[in-house]
């Protein structure tokens, strides 16, 4: 079965099946090997392995694009991009689906923010007309079904912080009979917001619960519960990076305050230099070396 066609299948049964997000090829081989059915590219986390900056809109398309594809061919699950605001207005976002769809992705989000757009959980949002947004939608909904119909556009909505969930129901509404295929109210706020908008969206529904830990703005509901609302989509997009964050800055920190200038035998800060290169696939490399490589050159490699 194609990875668009095993994501289309899973949200579609309202099952709120849980998507993670990655921030790099590394995170998203992570992700995977723990069991999770997909994933998506967290553009909050690209923003911050690449460039250690906010998600306000500093990533360049083709960085993203570029990242995208590491990730893509660095798992075996369906993985969604994050195309932020399409690149431009409908003919950009069209081209954008067409390169996204054509890398092997199996779905993407795109927002109805004003760019530079910023995370959905940060203050300061500010969106573009309903209209302008359903013709992005529209435009990337033909490529979608020139070339996989099976593909998924995610439509995210910012407009709840600017003017409620009323609005942001009504945009859903608008984006889906535009020919999206589920669609997102980022910031959404409690448990009854998201059973309003269950039943008042005319399709799936994607919640953001951001680190799974504190939900940031959104109320942390357990997914089974979510399950039962009927909810499509479980996004937990911004998981690894903050992970990451937290355990480079607690080991190095203990590094240079550490007496002697190492940590000897404090194994629980790292995996081990075998558990890794396993896990990054280097026995793999070394029996392609040894079918292709001339004998003398294998000696000297790893005598």
């Amino acid at each position: 079965m194609k990875k668009t066609t095993v994501l289309r299948t899973a949200i579609m049964e309202r099952r709120a099946v849980v998507v993670p997000g990655c921030h790099d090829a590394l995170s998203a081989r992570v992700i995977e090997k723990c069991g999770f059915e997909a994933i998506q590219v967290s553009g909050f986390g690209l923003a911050g392995s690449l460039l250690a900056k906010p998600d306000v809109g500093l990533v360049q398309m083709k960085d993203v694009l570029d990242l995208t594809w590491n990730i893509v061919q660095a798992v075996n699950i369906p993985v969604m991009a994050d195309v932020d605001t399409g690149g431009g207005n409908a003919i950009n976002a069209a081209w954008i689906t067409e390169r996204v769809i054509t890398m092997g992705a199996a779905g993407m989000n795109i927002e109805d923010q004003v760019f530079p757009k910023r995370c959905g959980h940060m203050a300061g949002k500010e969106v573009i007309p309903a209209e302008e947004m359903v013709g992005k939608i529209k435009a990337c909904a033909k490529v979608r079904d020139r070339l996989d119909p099976d593909f998924i556009i995610n439509a995210r909505t910012d407009v709840f912080a600017v003017a409620g969930l009323d609005e942001a129901i009504r945009r859903c509404n608008l984006y889906l009979e535009a020919g999206a295929d589920l669609a997102f109210i980022d910031g959404i706020r409690s448990r009854a917001d998201v059973e309003r908008a269950v039943k008042g969206i005319k399709g799936p529904l994607s919640v953001n619960l951001m680190d799974a830990i504190t939900g940031v703005k959104t109320e942390l509901i357990p997914i089974p519960e979510l399950a039962r609302m009927g909810v499509g989509r479980v996004s937990i997009p911004v998981a690894s990076i903050m992970v990451m964050h937290k355990a480079l800055m607690e080991f190095f920190t203990a590094l240079k305050n550490s007496p002697t200038g190492i940590l000897a035998g404090q194994t629980r800060w790292a995996s081990s230099f075998e558990d890794y290169t396993t896990f990054v696939g280097l026995k793999d490399y070394r029996k392609l070396e040894e079918e292709y490589l001339p004998k003398e050159k294998l000696e000297y490699k790893y005598k």
